[in-house]
């Protein structure tokens, strides 16, 4: 709760529009970065939102190994979204772990229907990562802003 003068603030997550999330796969981290590359720039261009949604306008940033940065522009709003993943293997380097983030480039987003999760969610499905062994995630309403009210087929 943040008090100043008589305005009183409470939040149960993020002040401002945005999600982050772990994920673990029985993959390498060179196989998760493939496979996340690939499927941002496969949703480059308009035509993953012909039918609706927003699996499209992804904008490969960076790239490594270790780390990927893109962008994601709401393809009828034209909101932007600034999207991270880093990359880190455990036992024995045959599993990743990913730590991700989406947060919405317009200051005064608050709230986002759980857009900035889908963000992340979508490029994770479309890759075919949550059918990897041992595919885990994790995440809450605290650290997705309307996380439990997300409808990734249309945003």
């Amino acid at each position: 709760m943040l008090s100043s003068g008589s305005l009183t603030v409470c939040s149960s997550g993020p002040l401002h529009a945005q999600c982050k999330v772990e994920w673990y796969f029985g993959l390498s981290c060179s196989h998760v970065y493939e496979a996340l590359v690939t499927q941002i720039k496969k949703w480059r261009t308009m035509e993953g939102c012909d039918l609706g949604g927003e699996k499209c306008l992804y904008k490969l940033q960076s790239a490594s190994v270790h780390f990927i940065a893109a962008k994601h522009m709401a393809p009828w709003k034209k909101y932007v979204e600034d999207i991270n993943f880093r990359l880190a293997p455990y036992q024995f380097f045959t599993h990743c772990h990913v730590s991700a983030m989406s947060v919405s480039e317009t200051w005064y987003a608050v709230t986002d229907h759980g857009t900035n999760y889908c963000n992340l969610y979508n490029l994770i499905e479309g890759s075919g990562l949550t059918e990897a062994p041992d595919y885990k995630e994790i995440t809450s309403e605290f650290l997705c802003t309307q996380r439990s009210s997300a409808n990734c087929t249309v945003y």
